[in-house]
Parts: C-alpha cells; sequence; structure tokens
C-alpha cells in the first residue's frame, strides 16, 4: 500500500491479471469514484511479489486438485466466460486462508483477505516497533504522497498514482 498510494479496498481485491511485474505496474480496478487507474509498483517489491504469486499459485493448484478454485467474478464475466473464474489470471493476489461460501450464490469459493487483516498487521507492527502514534492503512497511502513530493516529484503524478482527484475552482 505504502509503495503504491493504495486504498486497503482497492488492494485486497487485485487479481493476478492486475499486476505487471515486467512494467512495474498495478491496475486499480474500480477504486473510489469507480474509477481504473494505473499506479506503480516499487522495483524493491518486484521479488517479493514474484514470490508471492509462486505461493498463491501453489494454493490455487490445492484448490483445483480438491475441487474448487473458482473465484467470483465482477459483473457479467461469469455468464459471459463461465471457466474464467478458475483461469491464475482472475485470481486474488492476495487470497483469504479459507474457503467459504459466496453469499451471492452459494458456491464455496476462496474470496480476497479481509480487510480487517492489514489492519490488524499495521497495528501489530506499530506496537512491536514501539511506535506511540496513531496509524493505520491509510495513513501508509498519506506517507506514500508525503515522499512523492519531498522527492520532488509534481502534484500531477502523485494525485494520478493515488487517484486523488482536484475539484477546480471558479
Amino acid at each position: 500500500m505504502y509503495g503504491s498510494g493504495l486504498r486497503v479496498m482497492e488492494c485486497l481485491p487485485l487479481r493476478v491479471k492486475d499486476v505487471d511485474l515486467d512494467y512495474r505496474q498495478i491496475l486499480v480496478r474500480d477504486g473510489k469514484g469507480e474509477k481504473d487507474r494505473v499506479t506503480m509498483l516499487p522495483e524493491k517489491l518486484v521479488e517479493p511479489v514474484r514470490a508471492h504469486l509462486e505461493r498463491v499459485r501453489a494454493l490455487h493448484a490445492r484448490d483445483l486438485r480438491d475441487g474448487y478454485g473458482e473465484v467470483h467474478l465482477p459483473y457479467a464475466l461469469a455468464r459471459k466466460y463461465p471457466r474464467a473464474g478458475r483461469e491464475w489470471a482472475w485470481k486474488y493476489l492476495f487470497p483469504s486462508k479459507n474457503r467459504s461460501p459466496d453469499p451471492g450464490d452459494g458456491v464455496i469459493r476462496r474470496h480476497h483477505l479481509d480487510e480487517s487483516v492489514p489492519q490488524r498487521a499495521v497495528k501489530e507492527a506499530l506496537r512491536a516497533a514501539g511506535i506511540a502514534k496513531h496509524a493505520s492503512c491509510h495513513t501508509l497511502r498519506h506517507s506514500f504522497a508525503s515522499t512523492c513530493w519531498r522527492a520532488g516529484t509534481t502534484s500531477a503524478p502523485c494525485r494520478s498514482c493515488s487517484g486523488i482527484r482536484m475539484s477546480r475552482r471558479r
């Protein structure tokens, strides 16, 4: 979240196909205001993400072997492409540890992590580091923007990566 300026609920539903390791980009779909945008994937994270994807791929293979492996598809894609939900590209980048029934149709699937998971992790990291200030996942987003501006990046690219829209004054 920090290195890309993502909101929690932009990060968790990312699909494997939304991350381009070669171009170091992340495609955020249906961000705030139901807008899509492209943001950066820091060079430092390429190898850790690649390793994470291998673990997710192993989980996907196990789910398929166990007769599961389907994910929920957005909009009408499940009707248009009935087998797409089992394809690697559509898997969540951050899958849940457990499979559970989909509230919409009751099919047992592996969903993405719940937003409480990274929120708890940030709180535990603060405690472990002995930081006695309030911070959250959203604080990481603000820190990303501050770092961009301190590095001399003009405000337009920072806003573009972060999905921030400025209202026009008349």
